[in-house]
């Protein structure tokens, strides 16, 4: 009986380092790097043979934590926008 053991795919390794990177150290280019390997390594994952490449859970993980960080920043964009849009709104129009 030759049977090998599973391997870890890397990308899903560097997904999920990228997206706690994400987080503490490299805001938006550790959020993409952690989406982009995320995908590649799920993908790798699905074609491989069953049981021969694992990190599907890695990869995830990666790929949740790179989208609410990707998620957060539009959103406090979005609130920085409308709140100084507001200021200056009120600010031009006030008498």
């Amino acid at each position: 009986m030759n049977t090998t053991a599973p391997t870890t795919a890397p990308a899903a390794i560097i997904s999920f380092i990228f997206g706690i990177l994400s987080w503490v150290a490299l805001p938006f280019i550790g959020a993409i790097v952690a989406i982009i390997a995320g995908h590649i390594a799920r993908g790798e994952i699905r074609r491989a043979a069953p049981g021969a490449i694992e990190g599907d859970g890695f990869a995830l993980g990666g790929l949740i934590l790179g989208y609410l960080h990707l998620i957060c920043i539009v959103a406090v964009v979005m609130f920085f926008f409308i709140f100084m849009g507001g200021l200056a709104y009120f600010a031009t129009h006030w008498h």
